[in-house]
């Protein structure tokens, strides 16, 4: 990995580490940064698979091609945009992986709906978050985002259940991994799209599509 990529990685746990990415399979890093997930998942999925990043900031996808240039990664695609609406075409993608990004979104269900949405029939999420405990409130989840800054957004373990639940995601299960502060935790979070489940058309890329407005 180029250094660069290296320093620029911020998480709270190592998605790959449960997304089992196979050779050929298209994947979505949500919040991609510096580009390290994407750079890492473009070597598990090989030559014919592919990775794109997806990130807000022009700084951060200025980074991430510099690094997959430098890395020689030819199967990579960082797009400029929002996770909850990804410039991408429905049914497009086999795998979303995304480390400590969803709990920053003032809009979660909007962000389920396009995971779901991006993933081919029985697709899966493989994502590291931060999810607190049911008991607390939102007012204690706020309080604690003071000493670990991206927390106060997060979601509890029930509720995050019941958002992907009502977006239509199945096998759902949330296991934490360690405490980020006290009564919430990192968590590795893993969902599937049923096979039978289809959103739109899977339409191909095209220079005029979204996803081509890369860092513009």
């Amino acid at each position: 990995m180029p250094p660069e990529a290296v320093s620029a990685s911020l998480g709270g746990g190592n998605p790959l580490a449960v997304a089992e990415l196979r050779e050929g399979e298209t994947v979505l890093d949500l919040g991609s940064g510096g580009g390290i997930d994407v750079l890492l998942s473009a070597k598990r999925v090989g030559p014919a698979g592919k990775v794109y990043g997806l990130d807000m900031t022009e700084e951060m996808l200025a980074l991430a091609l510099a690094n997959a240039e430098k890395a020689g990664a030819t199967n990579v695609d960082f797009l400029k945009g929002n996770i909850g609406a990804i410039p991408l075409p429905a049914n497009r993608v086999n795998v979303i992986i995304s480390n400590c990004v969803i709990n920053l979104s003032v809009d979660k269900p909007a962000v389920f709906a396009e995971m779901f949405r991006v993933l081919r029939p029985g697709g899966r999420i493989g994502i590291s978050d931060v999810v607190a405990e049911d008991h607390l409130t939102a007012a204690d989840r706020s309080a604690r985002g003071g000493y670990t800054a991206c927390i106060a957004g997060a979601l509890s373990f029930a509720e995050y259940r019941e958002g992907l639940a009502a977006t239509g995601f199945t096998g759902i299960d949330i296991a934490p991994t360690h405490e980020a502060a006290e009564n919430m935790h990192s968590a590795i979070v893993r969902a599937t799209k049923p096979r039978h489940a289809v959103v739109g058309l899977e339409l191909p890329l095209t220079e005029a599509s979204p996803s081509k407005a890369c860092c513009e």
